[in-house]
């Protein structure tokens, strides 16, 4: 009886401590506290890390091959929440502080850029995933198109470096096209049309012009006939490759595109002048070169920041509305670069 009472007394105790003082009271022994939601979630915690050690060390032993693949899906959605994370810190800043995107610093335009065309390639993929045992699916796309439907940050330091040189190699093989495209155009004033073949053939007989001569063509690209908006299609579509944008779209869409990317690379070519080119890393250097038209990935650091200096001294004689040099200026400048 003295052990039914005295289990009768603690179970009242409890009852009434809970309406009294909530669900927890520094009143009741050890024995009756129960957990607070911070230390269930640290706990919980603690077992999804240990199973997920476990998982993966099932993995690394018995599949190597596949936990190679789980182990850059799941470093890549870290790295791309992270990159969504500082998005979001631009974007505060820029309402706070009233900014467009022309007046960003260097490094915030830049990531804002990219993180906007990874995220559009990437949301499919995202969203296959979501169901349960979706990702095993999404394994195998990694596995067979990787580059076709990954975003750097689900690549291996390996692919980056093999799918940069395929990209590239799209690339050049674009640059014959674009010249004999202007090579064929007709032009009214015949100093200019001169000019413009001139300076086309010395391209394609391996010499990168200077700066002044590419500048001395710049009336033909702001209006018609090589204007952005005022362009043929055709050249629209030779054009498109060299920043990586399909070609298999309507004109109107594709000059949209073409002045939307040529406005961001001409704006990101005065913030970095602000900035100075010797003040990137190594890493920053080489990819503002590639997107630029050059393969940086066998470049010194001198040879590029050399090439990057010649790039904005024309970049930043041009106007907003000769954009289109500038990217026909992706073929003048890194066609024959030689280092």
């Amino acid at each position: 009886m003295a052990l039914l009472s005295s289990s009768l007394t603690r179970f009242c105790c409890l009852r009434t401590n809970r309406i009294n003082n909530g669900l927890y009271s520094p009143y009741l022994p050890c024995q009756y506290r129960l957990y607070s939601t911070s230390q269930v979630r640290r706990g919980l915690g603690r077992y999804v890390q240990i199973v997920n050690s476990k998982y993966e060390s099932f993995l690394k032993k018995r599949f190597p091959r596949f936990f190679q693949l789980y182990h850059t899906f799941v470093e890549g959605i870290k790295l791309l929440f992270r990159d969504g994370k500082e998005v979001k810190r631009i974007k505060v800043n820029m309402h706070s502080d009233q900014l467009q995107f022309k007046d960003l610093p260097y490094r915030d335009m830049e990531k804002l850029r990219q993180f906007r065309r990874d995220v559009g390639k990437a949301i499919p993929l995202l969203v296959i995933s979501i169901p349960p045992f979706a990702n095993y699916l999404v394994f195998l796309l990694m596995y067979l198109f990787p580059r076709q439907l990954l975003i750097p940050h689900f690549w291996t330091p390996r692919q980056q470096l093999e799918f940069r040189g395929v990209s590239h190699s799209v690339r050049l093989q674009q640059h014959q096209p674009v010249l004999s495209g202007l090579q064929n155009l007709k032009v009214s004033e015949g100093v200019l049309q001169k000019r413009l073949q001139n300076l086309c053939v010395k391209v394609q007989n391996g010499v990168t012009p200077q700066v002044s001569e590419i500048l001395a063509v710049r009336k033909l690209f702001s209006g018609p006939p090589l204007g952005v908006r005022r362009m043929s299609s055709e050249q629209m579509r030779l054009v498109s490759p060299l920043l990586f944008l399909t070609p298999r779209l309507p004109s109107f869409l594709m000059s949209h595109r073409l002045q939307r990317h040529g406005s961001e690379l001409l704006h990101l070519d005065r913030a970095l002048s602000r900035l100075g080119v010797q003040n990137l890393s190594e890493a920053e250097l080489r990819q503002a070169c590639f997107l630029r038209g050059l393969y940086s990935s066998s470049l010194t650091v001198h040879q590029g920041r050399e090439w990057m200096s010649r790039w904005l001294h024309l970049s930043n004689a041009l106007k907003d509305s000769e954009v289109s040099l500038l990217l026909h200026s992706i073929v003048f400048l890194s066609a024959n670069y030689r280092h």
